[in-house]
């Protein structure tokens, strides 16, 4: 028999600054190698190596082969989850340079969160597919605005949305066959975002939404980070579509 969950270990394995910045590196859904890992976290490659091997241990992470190459990714999207919900609650960082208040800025305004994208972005396209009726609120509120009683700690068990009656059409104008969403993970699911703290779209369709976008060139991603850029022609297209 299981004896209750190791929080405790769990916790102590983020409260480090540098597994902090290796989780969030990875928190967009993408394997990296540890060199990589090492740069984002400026630490060494040793040092890199040893908060590699207890993220493992802990169940956090895991690792891919590729010929003579390791690369690591989240162990789930529970993983990505966990990290976002710190985030939600944390207190920020001081800004201590120009390049660290850039960044800062870029994340609150479009990012990925596991495999869909959050930040302003994420919560303005939900609020487009709400008011082209993609997504239908079943609770009478607005666009994508948060339900008081909504926790802010992890992803939503039961989002106040459904298809709405024109989910085929506009989906489709986003480059998302409806009909092909037949993965076993559950098709519509939702986040608090938090730097916004409204809903944004996760799931099945929210990470098929992030592909095409990407696939389409109208959302860029930023080397090694989380953030991603909407485009000039995603901007246009995006303003006309939703």
């Amino acid at each position: 028999m299981d004896g209750d969950a190791d929080v405790a270990r769990a916790a102590a394995l983020l409260a480090e600054p540098a597994r902090a910045k290796v989780l969030i590196a990875l928190a967009d859904g993408r394997a990296l190698p540890a060199s990589l890992l090492a740069d984002e976290a400026g630490v060494s490659a040793q040092t890199v190596s040893a908060h590699l091997h207890k993220l493992l241990a802990g169940g956090l992470l895991a690792v891919e082969r590729s010929g003579r190459h390791r690369y690591y990714r989240l162990a789930g999207p529970e993983v990505a989850e966990a990290v976002e919900a710190i985030a939600r609650i944390a207190k920020p960082q001081p800004i201590k340079s120009l390049r660290q208040s850039t960044r800062a800025a870029a994340l609150r305004e479009a990012r990925t969160c596991y495999d869909h994208l959050a930040g302003r972005l994420g919560v303005s396209l939900l609020e487009g597919l709400v008011r082209r009726d993609a997504l239908k609120r079943t609770d009478g509120g607005s666009g994508a605005e948060r339900r008081p009683d909504d926790p802010l700690a992890q992803q939503l068990p039961d989002g106040p949305y459904v298809l709405g009656s024109k989910a085929t059409e506009v989906f489709a104008d986003l480059g998302v066959d409806l009909a092909e969403q037949t993965s076993r993970r559950k098709l519509l699911r939702f986040c608090v975002d938090w730097s916004e703290q409204r809903h944004h779209l996760a799931g099945q369709l929210g990470a098929s939404v992030a592909n095409s976008l990407l696939d389409r060139g109208w959302v860029r991603r930023r080397p090694r980070q989380r953030a991603v850029d909407l485009t000039e022609a995603g901007q246009e297209a995006l303003a006309e579509l939703l």
